[in-house]
């Protein structure tokens, strides 16, 4: 028995080598499939984190141009605010001008809007009253013209209108002041906000 003993301690002595060589193998197989999906899944990972880390940055780039544009439109309305504020004081200067200064400068409107001296002016009630007559006997006196003073009146508040046949010739003071304000506001905004 000996001899059998000897063969089957050797089988199973030669059974269990071939077992941990298929064994150790197998391990180093398995260990190399384990690396190959690790490093597959550490460059997966590394690819999602810098894509990730990407569309944040669009993200945030987006958000500040955003948020600048967002204050340039702030800025933007505080300048036209200030605008408007600059053009309104410039009327109110105007109808708050003293009443000499006030037939002066509606003699000289007077004398641009009626070269030939011709034509029916006509003033808010209150100009009327006050300034009408003495502008438009000014104008007549600098020019040798026949504007006349008109029994109707006008809803303006400033300035006047006048009327030459069929011709209208608009001087009311706010509509003076917006003409002026197409032409003058890139100035102005440069005086104000360098």
């Amino acid at each position: 028995m000996n001899g059998i003993d000897t063969i089957i301690q050797r089988l199973n002595t030669d059974a269990k080598a071939e077992t941990d060589a298929l064994l150790e193998k197998a391990r180093q197989e398995a260990a190399a499939v384990a690396a190959r999906y690790q490093a597959q899944a550490d460059k997966e990972a590394a690819d999602l984190a810098a894509r990730n880390e990407r569309l944040a940055a669009e993200r945030e780039e987006r958000l500040i141009s955003a948020a600048q544009m967002e204050a340039r439109k702030t800025v933007l309305a505080a300048k036209q605010a200030v605008m408007e504020e600059t053009y309104a004081k410039a009327l109110e200067k105007l109808r708050n001008l003293s009443e000499t200064r006030y037939v002066e400068v509606l003699t000289e409107l007077l004398l641009q809007a009626a070269p030939h001296g011709a034509g029916e002016v006509l003033f808010s009630a209150q100009d009327r009253e006050t300034v009408g007559q003495a502008a438009v006997d000014a104008a007549n006196g600098k020019s040798g013209g026949k504007l006349t003073l008109s029994g109707e009146t006008a809803p303006i508040q400033g300035g006047f209108i006048l009327k030459d046949g069929n011709v209208e010739v608009n001087c009311a003071f706010d509509t003076l002041v917006r003409l002026q304000k197409a032409e003058t506001a890139g100035q102005v905004a440069q005086r104000l906000f360098g």
